[in-house]
């Protein structure tokens, strides 16, 4: 489907086009004037904006001279892992859609709603064919929809839920809902009961309903252009060494970039300041302009190591390294793409130390990126040992994130690496930690160095028995590569022995992220 679509007639101007963030007060209104009490009306605005962030090709609206006069909103499922025996609450997340599967094969039907004032226009009908066709073009095998039956009431003394579906089917009765579905082609599977149990009109039953995409082409292997179940990502274990150059420090970095995707990774990390030996020479002048004068090399180490990422074909998340603007010093790590492109991410939270001998200040956003193998996120040491920031980023559909750390001792150590193991299993997704080893005589504050390299992951059947997927000798100079399969993710979020991210009771509690400045970038 493309974006738009105008159905345009004399008295409207109906335009088919996928749901934004700014629509969410007429969504509600409909909402609100669609669904009686005891269906609790609109969806929140978090679970909204969440539907949207999750699957925007899924939520599609019709709006009448800006106005919405109509919405639909999907999800992708595998539906094995469902079966028709699920409720509609646990398979749509609670309505973040927390459990959709991008490598799923079942386009899943959330809702349909249409402003009674517009219910003459077909739009229900339009919003079904743009379902039809987003299934088609994204080659799953049908759609599911578990359709209410708000006829039902009228007739639950005299006829069971069987033989009311059984009737409306022979067209004996009409339903506001199955027989709109039925006459778009779908099919039915199973009457379910306890489906949407605050559903008095339906008695609390639903009909899962099928459409099958007779265009469904099963995938051949090396099919090209799907995101990859397993990754394969490499974390260097940096040693600190004195370096007399740019060049002395592109030669070490290149040997790791060579040498990692030698192994045919994805991505590899490198750790928290891993230039900082090239502080040695203003080292008399105390630390404060040290790392300042350290920054200067930031923009010509980034370019070079951009330009690995594309000639050796790997994604590069390169550590962090110091950004002066002049007047405020920030620690900065650069998600350095193969394709060419780059993003980045700033430390948050500062030390007591990095306060106090550099003058180090935090940034205000934390962002999740897009690469060629999943989303991620980033945080730089210290922001690991704040749950507040994984989650968010876990509630934007992270896959794996990325801790470069700097500790000096092995305490220091334990706490990133005690938080990071934590961070993985509330947020059920990897988290990869590295940082640095060895010494650095004559660079103040930075003179000493402890690390162990380490994958985690959650804690459950599909992982390791102590949610370790990979770990390096500690205090030597080493690389780490583990292969970490996405699937295993998308099943423990769904069917895990516990849910963390899904059982959250957000009826009670939420995070949120307050109006904050830009970075400026």
């Amino acid at each position: 489907m493309t974006e738009t679509a105008d159905f345009s007639s004399d008295q409207h101007r109906l335009i088919l086009r996928q749901t934004r963030p700014e629509d969410y007060e007429d969504i509600a209104r409909i909402m609100d004037k669609v669904y009686p009490g005891g269906l609790e009306g609109a969806w929140t605005q978090a679970q909204f904006e969440s539907q949207i962030q999750r699957f925007p090709e899924g939520q599609l609206c019709i709006e009448d001279n800006g106005r919405v006069a109509a919405a639909a909103i999907s999800m992708i499922v595998k539906y094995s892992r469902w079966g028709h025996d699920h409720k509609y609450w646990d398979i749509v997340g609670n309505g973040y859609l927390t459990t959709h599967d991008p490598k799923g094969d079942v386009l899943y039907g959330v809702d349909v709603f249409v402003d009674p004032d517009y219910r003459d226009l077909r739009l229900g009908r339009r919003l079904y064919d743009a379902r039809k066709e987003l299934c088609e073009n994204l080659n799953l095998r049908g759609i599911v929809v578990g359709g209410r039956i708000p006829g039902y009431h009228q007739h639950k003394g005299e006829l069971s839920a069987r033989q009311y579906v059984a009737k409306v089917r022979s067209r004996e009765l009409t339903d506001p809902i199955l027989t709109f579905q039925l006459a778009n082609d779908f099919q039915v599977r199973k009457i379910v009961r306890g489906y949407l149990p605050d559903d008095q009109a339906s008695a609390g039953h639903a009909v899962l309903l099928e459409w099958v995409n007779v265009y469904f082409e099963e995938d051949t292997p090396g099919a090209i252009g799907g995101r990859p179940s397993d990754v394969r990502i490499g974390a260097v274990q940096w040693q600190m060494r004195p370096t007399a150059s740019l060049e002395d420090l592109y030669a070490q970095i290149e040997y790791f970039v060579d040498a990692v995707s030698g192994y045919q990774a994805d991505v590899v990390l490198f750790p928290e300041f891993f230039n900082g030996p090239m502080m040695a020479p203003w080292n008399d002048q105390g630390p404060a302009e040290a790392v300042r004068q350290l920054a200067g090399y930031t923009e010509q180490i980034r370019d070079q190591m951009l330009r690995f990422a594309v000639s050796y074909n790997i994604n590069i998340v390169a550590g962090s390294m110091p950004e002066y603007d002049g007047e405020e010093l920030r620690n900065v790590c650069y998600l350095l793409r193969r394709d060419g492109t780059w993003d980045r991410q700033y430390k948050i939270h500062v030390t007591p130390d990095e306060k106090s001998y550099w003058g180090l200040t935090g940034g205000n956003r934390v962002a999740v990126f897009d690469t060629d193998f999943g989303k991620i996120g980033i945080l730089i040491c210290y922001d690991v040992e704040f749950p507040e920031l994984p989650r968010l980023l876990a509630e934007e559909g992270i896959h794996i994130l990325f801790v470069p750390y700097w500790t000096d001792t092995k305490n220091a150590y334990l706490r990133v690496r005690r938080c990071a193991q934590a961070r993985a299993i509330e947020n059920e997704c990897y988290v990869v930690i590295t940082g640095s080893v060895g010494n650095l005589p004559r660079v103040e504050n930075m003179d000493m160095q402890y690390s162990q390299a380490a994958v985690f992951t959650p804690s459950d059947f599909a992982f390791p028995h102590d949610a370790i997927a990979h770990e390096a000798t500690a205090n030597t100079e080493t690389m780490l590569i583990a292969d970490l399969d996405l699937d295993n993710l998308r099943e423990i979020r769904s069917h895990g022995s516990v849910r963390n991210l899904a059982d959250r009771r957000l009826d009670l509690y939420q995070l949120r992220w307050r109006e904050r400045a830009s970075d400026g970038d």
